[in-house]
């Protein structure tokens, strides 16, 4: 297995430097882990945020695991093995959304990370990942997160969203090299699997809509950040390595039925009015070539039902749509959503995207 690219050297990093001044030995990043029925997977997240905690004395992190109602022994083998990781266990099973908010209830610290139980840090990554939250804007953070199995390609580089509706993953699939050596900038969103977050954002838009379960809530919540007026910095400072897909089978019926609908709440209820006028034709184009490629691998059936599902729950968009406005309202500057305009390596990226190879 190939290794890593090297991060470039972290800069000094003043926005947790002085929160760890003000409140010496408190947490200044809590690592919130939803899992489910995944104690393999969170075997090696663990063993690799011990591996790498941060050095420096006033980093101080905790660890708090977000057990959704997990049935293979989890919270007794945490107990056990990682006592010094928190566990907040759901007594019903919520989906990640509600693990997730959980474990962002429980939080101490005033920064987050959202890290999967199938990724794994690197050393040095809480460091870089909290060195842009020094400028005020930014809510969330971006790392530079590569594929476990290979991880001399990218999983992802902060998110994108066009105009007509397509979230894609910077740099998916690409040479980790070529995204290794950029100076951080500003993405979209970032990734669910190993986001930063301000902790006062999160509060002020909400955390995750458990209305959409799981997939494209990262997305989501990147939207109701920028309404808010904060926006998302990338930065390859901080790197993470990602079992792609190891949590969930795409080739469920459910679950591609789930990804139709949430696809559309999220669009319809997120984009800027000017933007949503500008999209609409091509968004149904978009639509109508996503259904014809389903269709001829037979799976035309449940990316229509999502549809559908997206259209009863009409009333709800609305309310979201509601609450978007009342984020600009209030927000400290004017949102600025960075919306694209996709291209042809966005899609051949997306073609051939990286996968995991299978678990024994």
């Amino acid at each position: 297995m190939e290794e890593a690219p090297r991060a470039p050297e972290t800069p000094r990093v003043t926005a947790w430097d002085s929160i760890a001044r003000a409140a010496p030995g408190a947490p200044v990043c809590s690592i919130v882990i939803p899992t489910y029925n995944g104690r393999a997977l969170l075997e090696r997240c663990l063993a690799a945020i011990e591996r790498h905690r941060p050095v420096d004395p006033r980093m101080a992190i905790e660890v708090v695991v977000a057990d959704d109602a997990s049935t293979d022994g989890t919270a007794e083998w945490l107990a056990e093995r990682n006592p010094w990781a928190r566990v907040v266990r759901l007594e019903r099973n919520g989906g990640f959304c509600a693990a997730a908010n959980a474990g962002i209830a429980a939080a101490r610290a005033p920064f987050i990370q959202l890290l999967n139980n199938d990724a794994e840090p690197t050393a040095g990554w809480v460091e870089a990942g909290l060195a842009p939250f020094a400028q005020a804007a930014v809510g969330s953070v971006a790392p530079l997160v590569l594929v476990r199995d290979d991880p001399a390609r990218v999983d992802s580089a902060g998110d994108a969203y066009t105009f007509f509706g397509w979230p894609t993953k910077r740099g998916h699939g690409e040479p980790a090299q070529r995204w290794a050596d950029r100076t951080p900038d500003e993405a979209f969103g970032a990734s669910g699997s190993s986001a930063f977050y301000r902790s006062a954002a999160l509060e002020k838009v909400g955390g995750y809509d458990a209305l959409l379960g799981a997939y494209y809530e990262d997305v989501d919540l990147a939207f109701r950040l920028r309404w808010a007026g904060y926006v998302c910095v990338f930065t390859p400072r901080s790197v993470v390595l990602h079992e792609v897909s190891a949590t969930y089978d795409h080739r469920r019926p459910a679950l591609e039925r789930a990804l139709s609908r949430n696809a559309e709440i999220v669009f319809w209820s997120n984009m800027p009015p000017a933007m949503l006028a500008l999209g609409l034709s091509p968004r149904l184009a978009f639509l109508a070539a996503q259904w014809v490629w389903r269709l001829v691998r037979g799976r035309g059936g449940p990316f229509l039902k999502g549809k559908l599902d997206a259209l009863r729950l009409a009333s709800a968009v609305r309310d979201r749509r509601r609450l978007r406005r009342g984020l600009a309202r209030s927000a400290p500057r004017a949102p600025r959503f960075a919306l694209g305009l996709g291209s042809v390596i966005d899609l051949a990226n997306h073609l051939g995207r990286p996968r995991s190879s299978p678990r024994a």
